[in-house]
């Protein structure tokens, strides 16, 4: 776990937590308390590095051929 907060940090991570942040603000600023559930999601996406990183989305497929 220690791990997963501490390393790897990169640009998009830090969006994230910017943007988060701006999120909050933006709620604070205007009394517009839905921006905190969207800034709660960023933030936990850059803490915990899910979503896409710098190099986008891969998923792999295993080819599997019906015999």
């Amino acid at each position: 776990m220690k791990r997963i907060l501490f390393s790897n940090w990169h640009l998009m991570r830090y969006f994230r937590v910017a943007l988060a942040l701006f999120l909050f603000f933006q709620a604070y600023e205007t009394k517009q308390w839905l921006f905190i559930a969207f800034g709660v999601f960023f933030l936990f996406q850059a803490i915990f590095n899910w979503g896409c990183g710098p190099n986008g989305c891969h998923v792999t497929y295993k080819n599997q051929k019906d015999e």
